[in-house]
């Protein structure tokens, strides 16, 4: 593993981290508080399901269990796959080490809480995005990142090739 993979998770980590510690220690369960009118809140909700929610409703014991299961197993294989990709391009590490520390930050939060915590609340009008963390957007830049990089990649072996 680089240096530049285990700096980037860590301060993901941190950032994610020290920014939830915040919120539990300002806020009270589903406090608002409007930062900009119209479009952006602070509040602090919890997430017992995936991404924007998703299985929150399911009740069953062992659905803390099967997220704590993929969280390790993403966690393993994002490492892998940077460990594979480190010799081909920078912008490979630098998108699979936001994933995994985004990955790794919201372990955390289910390990410790049962839950995670979401607190960024983004609204425009009538459309209201999910309330999601630093952990989160950190997985969404890091495969945008990931994605481009592929893209430029490609487009670039293809001028090579012909």
């Amino acid at each position: 593993m680089t240096v530049l993979y285990t700096i980037i998770v860590l301060a993901v980590i941190a950032a994610d981290q020290l920014t939830k510690l915040w919120i539990l220690r300002v806020f009270e369960l589903y406090q608002v508080k409007e930062i900009i009118p119209g479009f952006f809140n602070l509040v602090y909700v919890t997430n017992t399901g995936a991404a924007f929610s998703m299985f929150a409703g399911v009740d069953s014991p062992w659905r803390h269990y099967f997220f704590l299961a993929i969280g390790v197993a993403a966690c393993l294989g994002l490492s892998i796959a940077a460990y594979r990709f480190r010799a081909d391009h920078k912008g490979y590490m630098v998108g699979l080490a936001l994933i995994a520390g985004g990955a790794i930050g919201n372990l955390i939060d289910r390990l410790r809480y049962g839950s995670v915590v979401d607190f960024l609340d983004f609204y425009f009008g009538s459309y209201h995005w999910p309330a999601f963390n630093v952990a989160d957007s950190a997985i969404c830049v890091g495969a945008v990142l990931f994605l481009l990089v592929n893209i430029l990649e490609e487009r670039k072996n293809a001028r090579s090739c012909a």
